[in-house]
């Protein structure tokens, strides 16, 4: 889904925490120069301390983690699970869909792969400052230095935070658009039709806020509700999630459905007919969809009225897992972006040339797409073609008995006998890989992100 808005131009692109600009170091070394061995250790160890704390500063995921009492997380797991517990929570069965939170959903989604990045970002800060360190000093000057940034002023409180706001801070940006488009309404002196309303919301978002969607379709941060509300550019699926978010706020229900490749909105309506009428040069339909409408390329092109009502309406959970499976997918690609075109399911349909090491993957976009592949077993724990396709990443990243066990919840349910009989010898090889894991490294307690 395109929008077909005039668009103005977007603010600079916000830094996303684990996806900015990458610090370079520079080693310059001159013999030629003379200078005092004691103030290069003295830079050194100033640099040391000042990318610690820089580091620091970006990694509490709660609020009170600025006190310098809080513990700290011992492993990646650890720092990921209340995010992870608050996003079970939110979608468990016992919750009505109606009363589930799209934009909360997908904040804390957010905050647990912003909390997994920040963790891996501060152990790389330790053994940066561990290799700066003077031998004489002590690795509690180090932490004692991030403590010191701690402001004691800051108030208690267990919300998470994204990109140094909280959940109900970035909940405020949806708020605040809200309300730009009511003043919208009020400025043009107009009612709240579905088609006035939809129009104010495009004119706030795209032409007085200047959003627009993305040309760059492997950026991870345009995948990312609070990323798209900080950089104003983003995907197509997440406008639409915007669009939900805000005219639900202005009480007009807008629902939506996957067609194809595109996830397409529309006003909930008795007469569907009416979105179809063309006014001003568009319809309805068209305004919160774009060009997608005409585009013949498009499935969206051929939709009616009467196929309209055909349709799925997607629940809220449906978006939800919208959201997730693109997650998978950008991930899945970034880490298998040095073989292009690699498919999940390859190593089983080669048993022949199954071996460890045999393709290399990035080790932190992996283990981003295996967080999402979990959080949407959660919503859709029988799906057996996804507990495949986490087995298959557990097995790139060497979890061979969690991967074996993934495989195998995946052939209880599959339908497909052919697959499963394939799965089935792709298992007993596992067991065998992981007997050869065992012997080699007995003992693995490490949570630490490891690339192969």
């Amino acid at each position: 889904m395109e929008l077909a808005m005039t668009m103005a131009a977007s603010s600079p692109v916000s830094r996303f925490v684990g996806f900015g600009d990458r610090t370079i170091l520079r080693y310059d070394h001159d013999q030629r120069r003379r200078c005092s061995w004691n103030g290069i250790e003295k830079k050194m160890n100033q640099a040391r301390i000042t990318f610690t704390r820089n580091q620091a500063s970006a990694y509490p995921i709660f609020l009170n983690q600025h006190n310098k009492d809080s513990p700290r997380p011992k492993n990646y797991k650890e720092a990921i699970k209340p995010a992870r517990e608050m996003f079970a929570r939110e979608i468990s069965p016992q919750s009505k869909d109606s009363e589930i939170s799209i934009a909360k959903v997908l904040l804390y989604i957010a905050a647990e792969d912003e909390a997994f990045l920040a963790f891996n970002r501060e152990l790389d800060a330790q053994s940066f400052a561990k290799g700066l360190s003077d031998p004489s000093e002590t690795d509690s000057e180090v932490k004692e230095s991030v403590k010191d940034q701690s402001d004691p002023s800051e108030t208690e409180s267990e919300e998470l935070l994204i990109d140094g706001k909280s959940i109900s801070e970035w909940l405020s940006e949806l708020d605040a658009i809200s309300k730009e488009v009511e003043a919208e309404l009020v400025s043009r002196d107009i009612g709240r039709h579905s088609v006035q309303v939809l129009e104010a919301v495009n004119t706030v978002l795209f032409d007085l806020r200047g959003f627009k969607r993305t040309s760059i379709p492997l950026d991870p941060k345009y995948f990312y509700l609070h990323s798209v509300l900080n950089c104003r550019c983003g995907t197509a699926f997440l406008f639409s999630v915007i669009y939900i978010e805000v005219c639900q706020r202005l009480g007009v229900p807008i629902v939506g459905s996957r067609v194809g490749e595109d996830f397409l909105i529309w006003p909930r309506t008795e007469y569907p007919e009416e979105l179809f009428n063309t006014t001003s040069g568009q319809s309805l339909f068209g305004i919160v969809n774009g060009r997608c409408v005409d585009d013949p390329r498009s499935m969206a092109s051929d939709l009616t009225a009467k196929s309209l009502q055909d349709l799925d309406i997607a629940t809220n959970r449906d978006i939800i897992g919208i959201a997730l499976a693109n997650l998978i997918r950008v991930h899945w690609r970034l880490a298998s972006r040095s073989s292009p075109g690699l498919m999940l399911t390859s190593p089983i349909s080669q048993l022949n040339k199954i071996r460890k090491y045999d393709i290399p993957l990035r080790p932190q976009d992996l283990r981003l797409a295996i967080a999402a592949a979990e959080r949407l077993l959660i919503l859709e724990p029988h799906n057996w073609k996804l507990r495949r396709d986490l087995g298959m990443m557990l097995y790139h990243i060497k979890q061979y008995g969690e991967a074996i066990q993934e495989l195998s919840i995946s052939m209880a349910f599959a339908s497909d006998e052919e697959e499963v009989k394939v799965m089935k010898l792709f298992v007993e090889k596992l067991h065998l890989l992981r007997l050869i894991s065992t012997l080699e490294s007995p003992v693995n307690g490490s949570d630490r992100l490891t690339v192969p």
